[in-house]
């Protein structure tokens, strides 16, 4: 579904991604594990288009979209969509208005009973029945990222990615995200990528697991085998991330 081919980028000195490689299955949910600041989230941008890698190239579902015009990019990635870490929902707008926003910009053919049955739908998925009237400031941490992922599931994107989804959220709301994301992939026949440094949620979440260390992707393998493999610099972020997590 998505190839990303020896991609680099760079800001100012500083490379970031170097010369990475990395393929995404159809219908797979992959997590990148990794330490904070080597470069996952840069990923991300890659791939929904936010930013352009300064070599190499990126595929989604057969066409290098990379290569698109500008004019182009967006058509191109439109089946595409992305829950950020902060949830970047619109403080202005409540609930309701944060899940129609999509649909009301980009779906002029439907009517406003049809947007608010929509609505109605993505909500209840997400167990948000009934908060519609309320702003983002009046939500929890775990509500707001409910919130977020409700406004991609109204517009249904083949392809979810998931910047931190856990992050900041306590352990009881970090395992409803993870079945949320769970969920999601089953009802959308989605592919989905998550980047997280947390492993509880990568076990829970993912097919596949790959290990992005120093700009580049270090290992990817099934999350049965992913710890077995003998890699010291893997099984040291390993033991690190659990003495942190216990």
């Amino acid at each position: 579904m998505i190839r990303v081919h020896k991609v680099w980028k760079k800001y100012g000195n500083l490379e970031v991604l170097k010369d990475l490689s990395l393929d995404i299955l159809d219908n797979e949910t992959l997590v990148i594990l990794g330490r904070s600041g080597v470069g996952k989230s840069v990923l991300l941008k890659q791939i929904i288009g936010l930013e352009m890698p300064d070599q190499g190239y990126i595929e989604v579902d057969g066409e290098r979209v990379t290569d698109l015009k500008e004019h182009a990019i967006r058509p191109g990635l439109k089946p595409m969509g992305m829950l950020f870490q902060g949830a970047a929902l619109f403080d202005s707008m409540n609930v309701g208005d944060n899940t129609a926003f999509y649909l009301r910009q980009h779906k002029s053919d439907l009517s406003e009973e049809e947007i608010q049955e929509r609505v109605h739908v993505a909500l209840q998925m997400v167990g948000l029945e009934g908060i519609q009237e309320k702003l983002p400031s009046e939500l929890s941490g775990g509500m707001r990222k409910r919130a977020a992922l409700a406004r991609l599931i109204v517009y249904r994107p083949q392809i979810i990615l998931y910047d931190e989804p856990t992050t900041g959220l306590d352990p009881i709301t970090a395992m409803q995200i993870n079945d949320l994301i769970n969920k999601t992939k089953e009802e959308l026949n989605a592919t989905s990528i998550v980047v997280t440094h947390d492993i509880r949620s990568a076990m829970e979440v993912g097919d596949r697991l790959a290990f992005h260390d120093e700009g580049k992707i270090r290992q990817v393998a099934p999350k049965d085998e992913f710890f077995k493999i003998d890699d010291p610099i893997l099984r040291d972020f390993y033991n690190n991330a659990r003495l942190i997590s216990a």
